[in-house]
Order: structure tokens, then C-alpha cells, then sequence
């Protein structure tokens, strides 16, 4: 029976943006779907919708030199999936926080008005009294404060409407915003946000924590990232 590895000779080659086939290369979640047994997508139903959603932003974000080190963790997001609304929650909690202190003013009351919505949610999936934070998000408002009172004053001044979950949309903006933030080395802080996505999925999964990753070394990923033959 005819394989997809008998399609070409070699992994293809990370990429931003979506490919058609293998051969044009691929992007993170093309390549989990392909090592997954599954249809070519970059939107296979192996992995939440909103981690994929994520992994992707950070793929793109992610400059030629530094993206082959996002090749280890492919194999990490496949089977990471769930309905539970928590999952959306919390990895939006995640990616906002991580970014509020670093972005620019522009992104900042974004992701400040995404956390305060995210919290309410959580609060009341958890049953805890509305108004108050987790940790994290506590901890990101405390570098900026004024950041959170506007949020809050805009959200008194509005209302709070709508049937979306902002998941994607405040995913897109903190990625963006650690992208462009005036920091050291922000491809790193992106990489260490879907790392710590993917961890934060493996344990709301129940999966147990595996042992630290050794060091990344070139050698770990140069072979899933060589082109593809023509």
C-alpha cells in the first residue's frame, strides 16, 4: 500500500504560511499532521484547535535561522486535544500574560481586555467569585497597572458582548506583540510560549510529566528540517 512517506524522499522543510503538498514544504501543524497518519492540514483534529492555532502564529513569527528549533516539539502537540471549554481558557490566559509586560501600548490594552474577559469565563467555570484573577494574570497586571485599569474601565464603559470565545484573537496579538517587542531574542520567547502551551495541555490532559528535554542541538532537528527532493 502506497504511503505518504513514499510520496518524497525527505521531511520537507519548516516554512511559514500553508502548503499545498509536502513537496512546497510545510509549517508546524502540516508537518504534526503528516507524522500523525493524517490527512495533509494544517489544522488536523490531532491537536486542539487553539494550540494549533498557536503553534502556527509562532511558526510564522519565527524567522528562517531560528524556526528548525520548533521541529523537537511537532511530536508534542499530536494528541493533545480536548472539548473542555477550560483548554480555551487557560492557554489564552497563557499567551496574554506572557505578553502583556513586553508589548507595545497597542497590543497591551488588547490583551489586557482578553484576560479580564478569559478570567470572567474561568471564574465561572470554576465557581469562584467573579472579579477575581488567577495568579498569572495577577502577577502580569502587577507590571502594568494602568494597562489593567483602563481595561477594566473599558469594559464597565461597554458591556461585555458577544458569543466568541477571543482565543484566536488574543493569540494573534500576543504573539505578535512578543514578536515585535523591544526585548532580547523574542524568537526564544516565543518558542518558550508554546513549550509552555504544549506543558500546560499535557498536564489539563493528565498526561504525566515527563523528564526535562535535554539541551537543543543542532543535530536534533537539522534532518526534519532538510528540504524536501524536487
Amino acid at each position: 500500500m502506497k504511503t505518504q512517506t513514499d510520496e518524497f524522499e525527505m521531511l520537507p522543510m519548516l516554512a511559514r504560511g500553508k502548503h499545498r503538498n509536502p513537496r512546497k514544504g510545510a509549517c508546524f501543524m502540516e508537518l504534526a499532521s503528516f507524522l500523525a497518519g493524517e490527512r495533509w492540514s494544517d489544522s488536523p483534529p490531532c491537536t486542539h484547535p487553539l494550540l494549533a492555532h498557536l503553534a502556527r502564529l509562532v511558526n510564522d513569527l519565527t524567522d528562517d535561522t531560528d524556526r528548525p528549533q520548533l521541529a523537537p516539539l511537532i511530536p508534542s502537540v499530536i494528541g493533545l486535544r480536548s472539548t473542555d471549554p477550560r483548554w480555551d481558557h487557560e492557554l489564552t490566559l497563557l499567551a496574554a500574560s506572557r505578553a502583556l509586560p513586553v508589548a507595545a501600548e497597542s497590543h497591551q490594552r488588547a490583551l489586557a481586555v482578553g484576560i479580564l474577559t478569559c478570567e470572567r469565563l474561568l471564574a465561572v467555570y470554576e465557581g469562584r467569585p467573579e472579579g477575581t484573577l488567577t495568579a498569572r494574570s495577577r502577577e502580569a497586571f502587577e507590571q502594568v497597572p494602568l494597562v489593567e485599569q483602563w481595561a477594566r474601565a473599558f469594559i464597565a464603559r461597554t458591556g461585555v458582548s458577544g458569543s466568541r470565545h477571543p482565543g484566536a484573537a488574543v493569540l494573534e496579538c500576543a504573539t505578535l506583540g512578543i514578536a515585535s517587542a523591544c526585548v532580547a531574542d523574542p524568537a526564544t520567547r516565543l518558542r518558550e510560549l508554546l513549550v509552555d502551551a504544549i506543558t500546560l495541555c499535557e498536564e489539563l490532559a493528565g498526561r504525566r510529566a515527563e523528564a526535562q528535554a535535554p539541551p537543543l542541538e543542532p543535530a536534533d532537528w537539522i534532518e526534519v528540517c532538510r528540504p524536501a527532493a524536487v
